[in-house]
């Protein structure tokens, strides 16, 4: 079942026109005491920080004109950009890239956006090389990938190919082990085939993770030559 959008994501997907005249109401939000409810002739306008209301003067009969209005449209706007970065960044890190397409996929203004990703770095929450090394710590760790892969990982999400590449030579990936353990781990399934198939196999399985021709070889000569004519693993006897 499809979850109903909360107000704030109807505020952000469905921008409507808001209309000059007189502050009828400031109330703190529900959701958050240190943010208030700004209402325009008994009509909520938008939701701002407390601190900015009381640092602007809003409150009850205050007339705000037309541009008055937008320019407090935009600074509510921009505070929910904050909020939804905010929210979104919780989970893991996130590249820069990745933030900027979430906010426009929830159709922020494209200065809200940049608002809300300069606040975000200047609290340290994006960091391009920081959600690299994050990147590929994990994947190292629990889905090893080569060295290929990751880099068009990165790309993807929108890391700087210098920055990849500063990150990655940092970085001891243990490819031959790592893909080694890889094509152990697959071998058993192709038990059943001539061993000229299960290295195009395996080659071809580890060229999809990422690992070059200059790994999978070497690889390859290793696991075969751990096994036995019948498919066992050669056990070295003292």
């Amino acid at each position: 079942m499809r979850r109903r959008p909360t107000s704030q994501q109807r505020q952000a997907q469905e921008p409507r026109e808001i209309q000059p005249g007189t502050i009828t109401q400031v109330t703190p939000t529900q959701r958050d005491p240190e943010r208030v409810s700004i209402y325009i002739e008994g009509t909520f306008a938008f939701a701002l920080p407390a601190i900015v209301a009381l640092q602007r003067g809003l409150q009850r009969g205050v007339e705000l004109d037309d541009a008055a209005v937008h320019e407090l449209a935009a600074v509510a706007e921009a505070e929910r950009a904050v909020e939804a970065a905010l929210v979104f960044v919780a989970y893991r890190p996130r590249s820069e890239r990745e933030v900027r397409d979430r906010l426009r996929r929830r159709k922020f203004a494209p200065g809200a956006i940049d608002n809300a990703v300069e606040r975000l770095r200047g609290w340290n929450y994006l960091d391009d090389r920081a959600f690299a090394e994050f990147w590929v710590e994990n994947r190292t760790e629990h889905s090893p990938r080569g060295r290929r892969a990751l880099e068009a990982e990165l790309r993807a999400k929108g890391v700087d190919r210098n920055v990849t590449g500063d990150v990655l030579a940092d970085v001891d990936l243990g490819e031959e082990d790592a893909a080694l353990a890889l094509a152990r781990k697959r071998q058993p399934r192709l038990a059943a085939l001539d061993e000229p198939t299960q290295r195009r196999r395996l080659a071809a399985f580890l060229g999809r993770r990422g690992y070059g021709w200059d790994v999978i070889r070497p690889v390859l000569d290793r696991l075969y030559g751990e096994l036995g004519e019948d498919g066992e693993e050669d056990v070295d006897v003292p």
